[in-house]
């Protein structure tokens, strides 16, 4: 592996956390402080997407709400290296989150590469600006794992679509403004054992009659998946982005987008482990003594360790011009792996205030540890279910066929 850094990625750095001592401060000033620890969130969802709304604007303001974007869209075209750099600074100050992370990580870069200029002009600005939500629906009751299989149907009637079917499990999709989804213009495709083919991807101005979303209560209390039903909606075939039948190209470059970011998450790993022990200390330093919490903090941080090598290899094989493979895949395992780790670490570590939920007396940082014990249980699914993924390695990367 190759640990050294350019001149450029260390001015990448200098320049990233000066901005970052100067607008950081002021942006948690002007907020009441920090964000709770995993995500937690103060004063519920709306002040929080108005607060992670806000970060994005200073964000983009100084160039680094969309590192990885051209130049001319107010982007860096940040190498693979100085985004593993803004990771990591971005960890080492808890930065906030941001408000259009679909939008900025993930559709962004694929209207930029997919996009005509007419539809880059009308869409990217809003992304960028944190003015429009965007969600991305691609899951179906029958198509999650095995996303191939969506049945949503797209038919084409003179210059629209007529939409009919399903979606479930899109994140903010009551919030959104636009989506980008996946659907099937080619009914007979699955039929034909072709299931590949005959997917587009479309452009979804969410406000179009016919399309409903409906909230699904998650398992902390909160309502950000949704289901979102389409019942003859039309879409304008200006919307389509790509060719049609070109959708599942678009989708892997988007989930490549999406996959690389959540092994990059591991970067945080560190600072959530010292944050915990750090309110251990404050509310139960006796946890600290026990032999087995000081096993398990120092295994913890050892599987960071692991992982954060791991993420270095892949970037390597970046830079040299081969594929990250299996790294990846292998470092979402360990994401999903240490993300709940770290959650039930921290309950045990801070004892039984750590079990008290928002608005309870003496709760911990507004009860976003005992949030975060539950809400966790997600990264066995997210990205990529874990089974799924063990399968992959297992048939392509430990007994591949020949």
């Amino acid at each position: 592996m190759d640990f050294a850094h350019t001149p450029e990625d260390e001015a990448f750095r200098s320049e990233l956390r000066t901005w970052l001592d100067v607008n950081l401060p002021k942006f948690l000033a002007d907020w009441g402080g920090d964000e709770d620890p995993g995500g937690g969130r103060q004063g519920g969802i709306a002040r929080s997407q108005d607060r992670r709304k806000d970060w994005q604007k200073r964000l983009d303001e100084g160039r680094w709400a969309a590192i990885n974007w051209p130049l001319d869209w107010h982007g860096r075209e940040a190498t693979p290296v100085q985004n593993v750099i803004y990771s990591e600074e971005m960890a080492r100050v808890r930065a906030p989150g941001i408000y259009n992370a679909n939008g900025l990580w993930q559709i962004g870069p694929m209207i930029i590469h997919w996009g005509n200029e007419e539809q880059r002009n009308e869409w990217l600005p809003g992304i960028l600006s944190a003015e429009e939500h965007w969600c991305q629906g691609f899951s179906e009751p029958q198509a999650g794992s095995d996303l191939a299989n969506l049945r949503t149907t797209a038919v084409l009637d003179g210059d629209e679509y007529v939409v009919n079917g399903q979606k479930i499990w899109t994140s903010t999709a009551h919030l959104a403004k636009w989506g980008l989804f996946l659907l099937r213009t080619d009914p007979t495709a699955i039929e034909r054992g072709a299931k590949h083919e005959g997917i587009t991807a479309f452009i979804i101005d969410m406000d179009t009659p016919g399309i409903e979303c409906r909230p699904i209560r998650d398992i902390v209390g909160e309502e950000m998946f949704n289901e979102v039903w389409f019942t003859d909606a039309r879409i304008p075939v200006a919307h389509r982005l790509g060719e049609e039948g070109a959708g599942w190209k678009v989708a892997m470059g988007t989930l490549g987008h999406e996959r690389v970011g959540t092994a990059g998450l591991a970067i945080t790993m560190a600072a959530d482990l010292r944050a915990m022990i750090s309110a251990a200390r404050a509310v139960n330093p006796d946890s600290l003594n026990d032999p087995e919490i000081r096993e398990r903090i120092a295994r913890a941080y050892t599987d960071i360790e692991f992982t954060k090598l791991l993420n270095y290899r892949a970037l390597t094989k970046i830079i040299k011009g081969q594929k990250n493979w299996p790294e990846v895949p292998l470092a979402k395992l360990q994401w999903s792996h240490l993300a709940q780790t770290l959650a039930e670490l921290a309950i045990d570590l801070l004892g039984p205030s750590g079990l008290l939920a928002k608005g309870g007396p003496g709760a911990i940082d507004g009860g976003s540890w005992t949030r975060l014990y539950s809400f966790q249980r997600y990264t066995s699914i997210g990205a990529g279910a874990t089974e799924v993924q063990k399968n992959i390695i297992a048939d392509r990367a430990i007994f591949p066929r020949t």
